[in-house]
């Protein structure tokens, strides 16, 4: 299966855990900035809105959440 690029907005979950970050494998963040060479800045939140982290991560260590139907 091939990887889709990432895009500002887009809704991730991470591949590994970050517990010095207080993030885990799985956690749901934004893509709210695309830095250079494959690495993007996440945005985790909880369930109201607040920040629990925000750092750089590579697109290797995301996997891309879909809500409607993909046609692989």
């Amino acid at each position: 299966m091939k990887k889709q690029p990432l895009k500002l907005y887009d809704i991730v979950a991470l591949l590994k855990d970050f517990p010095e970050k207080k993030v885990v494998f799985g956690q749901v963040g934004t893509v709210v900035e695309m830095l250079k060479d494959d690495f993007f800045e996440i945005e985790f939140s909880d369930k109201s809105g607040e920040t629990i982290a925000e750092f750089a991560v590579t697109a290797d260590e995301l996997m891309l959440l879909h809500y409607n139907v993909e046609v692989a």
